[in-house]
């Protein structure tokens, strides 16, 4: 394990214990329209931002509750992102599907990720071109290639509208699929296509701090993780459709119209 990623790893779990640390103990504010955060997030990010600025302070970093005025990072060479806790509305109603997560960019490629449940101590990990690990055991996505046989998971904006093209992708997907989930947190329903628990995911309404760490799980399980129209995936445009195979990908992608 290289020392990026033992940093990482570090820093997501203790992140995750600062969650678990503030749980029923926050106030909660909206960022915009169903878009909530607490200190929580607030104070995770600060613990992340110690610990890897601490271990690498020539490192530029990028956070979901950074400060506009200082998120401008791009200009370093190697960037961490950090989503301090992903699935916020779980977190703030007791549901227990929430994470940390965290990537490390090298020159706009991401070289390491770590998605972390601090619930049920699970530590998704991956480094560029060394595969993908749950708490050190090697993963691998599913064989899934029809999507009548997959579990399929989605996200969507926050105060998403009735007739949002979301909503029509949903319900395509939803008739053709065995079985649709809306899980609430997008760094884990990546990280459970790369575990093989979920066959596929997509997602046009995520921030990069969103799915920097969970991208590269999926490749790294040996997924297939492309834009929405079948491009390839673009840092800068986030939006994705991840799957097991490149047939259930296929499939998702016409179903959803991308």
């Amino acid at each position: 394990m290289s020392d990026y990623l033992t940093t990482c790893e570090k820093a997501a779990r203790a992140a995750g214990a600062v969650l678990l640390e503030w749980q029923g103990k926050f106030r909660v504010r909206e960022k915009g329209r169903a878009d909530l955060v607490t200190e929580a997030d607030v104070e995770s990010q600060k613990k992340i931002q110690e610990i890897v600025l601490g271990e690498f302070p020539e490192h530029g970093f990028l956070g979901e509750e950074e400060d506009p005025a200082n998120a401008v990072s791009s200009q370093y060479e190697y960037r961490w992102i950090a989503d301090p806790l992903d699935g916020t509305t779980n977190y703030v109603h007791g549901l227990a599907n929430y994470s940390v997560s965290l990537a490390l960019q090298h020159r706009g490629e991401v070289i390491v990720g770590v998605v972390y449940d601090p619930v049920h101590d699970q530590c998704f990990a991956a480094e560029r071109g060394q595969g993908a690990t749950l708490n050190g055991e090697k993963l691998q996505v599913s064989d899934v290639t029809d999507l009548e046989a997959a579990l399929v998971a989605a996200s969507f904006a926050a105060g998403i509208q009735r007739d949002s093209p979301e909503i029509e992708q949903f319900i395509e997907v939803l008739v053709r699929c065995q079985a649709m989930r809306r899980l609430g947190s997008a760094a884990l329903n990546l990280a459970y296509v790369a575990a093989g628990t979920l066959d596929a995911y997509w997602a046009s309404s995520v921030k990069i701090w969103d799915v920097a760490a969970g991208v590269l799980l999926v490749q790294e399980a040996g997924g297939v993780i492309r834009g929405p129209g079948g491009e390839p995936f673009d840092w800068n445009r986030p939006k994705v459709v991840a799957a097991s195979t490149e047939q259930l990908h296929d499939q998702l992608q016409a179903s959803i119209g991308a």
